[in-house]
């Protein structure tokens, strides 16, 4: 039995990475990437790339069979993750409408229900962002740990275009954020 668990638990993790930002160099961008180099031996992350192309939610069209096949396959992505993990910027001190349109889609479902998540917010403030995000994960029940949420402010200083984390203690956090996600990943199993 113990060897069993030894191999599961030494397993890949499969990752769902969202960035709330729809620009294609954004530094959330850049900072998943950077993520998924640091853990790359630990998860096998894709990166959602659809987030500008999903229709705006409308109740009335998220019936079964009439749901849009863009969603479906959102909410396919999410299902079939071990973990998910957000990354975003804030716009007028909110989430960005993209993202949050995207989650809007998945609140008539219990995709989100006890899955683990990780949140970042990187932004020039990024608090009321985060703190929506914490509300919004914590009401769909995600599982989240207080080291798998990082707000990192002044993201610009701290984060190069190329997606170099420059800053020393926020490269340590990230990682502490790696470790403590791979952690409640391993967990649940």
């Amino acid at each position: 039995m113990q060897e069993n668990l030894f191999i599961f638990v030494g397993m890949k993790k499969k990752i769902l990475a969202i960035s709330g930002s729809t620009r294609k160099d954004s530094s959330n961008l850049q900072i998943i990437k950077a993520i998924a180099e640091l853990a790359g031996v630990q998860y096998d992350m894709e990166i959602y790339s659809d987030l500008a192309l999903l229709p705006h939610f409308n109740p009335d069209i998220d019936k079964e069979g009439a749901t849009p096949k863009i969603i479906e396959d959102l909410r396919s992505k999410i299902s079939t993750a071990d973990g998910i993990l957000i990354c975003t910027p804030e716009y007028v001190f909110s989430l960005p409408g993209s993202l949050k349109n995207a989650i809007e889609w998945m609140v008539s479902t219990t995709l989100f229900s006890h899955k683990p998540v990780a949140i970042i917010t990187a932004a020039a403030s990024g608090e009321k962002a985060h703190e929506s995000l914490l509300l919004i994960m914590k009401t769909l029940e995600a599982k989240l740990s207080p080291k798998s949420q990082l707000l990192i402010s002044g993201v610009r200083a701290k984060v190069s275009s190329t997606g170099e984390i420059k800053d020393e203690p926020t490269l340590n956090r990230i990682k502490e954020l790696i470790s403590d996600f791979t952690r409640v990943l391993n967990a649940i199993e």
